[in-house]
């Protein structure tokens, strides 16, 4: 007659093999911060200008969409230098699929157009 009762063993190697198969699939998927480096990085390597933040991101079907705030323009006193506001848009797996500038402002002013600003 065989031992069909499982032993700790037998658990522990059936239980390693589902971690496996999870932290791989975990792999594929980045982690929030991952991604907002990685968007950072890339919109700053693709513009030439300083990505200084990141002010709102989003998960999506497709994958991400971030405001991401620029240096553009380096101006003294610091309060009047030019940033800007970009939307970018990255796959799943964090990679930078697009952006585009939405709007443009003095580091010193609020925007007065939006909510919240005075």
């Amino acid at each position: 007659m065989s031992n069909t009762s499982s032993t700790p063993d037998s658990q522990s190697s059936s239980n390693s093999s589902k971690s496996k198969a999870k932290s791989t699939a975990d792999e594929d998927v980045p982690s929030p911060m991952e991604v907002l480096r990685n968007a950072r990085t890339q919109l700053a390597e693709l513009t030439g200008m300083v990505a200084e933040s990141v002010s709102s991101f989003e998960r999506t079907e497709d994958g991400w969409t971030l405001q991401i705030e620029v240096l553009e323009l380096v101006r003294v006193p610091d309060t009047m230098s030019l940033l800007a506001s970009y939307e970018a848009t990255c796959d799943l797996q964090g990679e930078l699929t697009g952006y585009r500038r939405v709007r443009r402002y003095e580091r010193g002013r609020s925007d007065s157009n939006r909510p919240g600003g005075r």
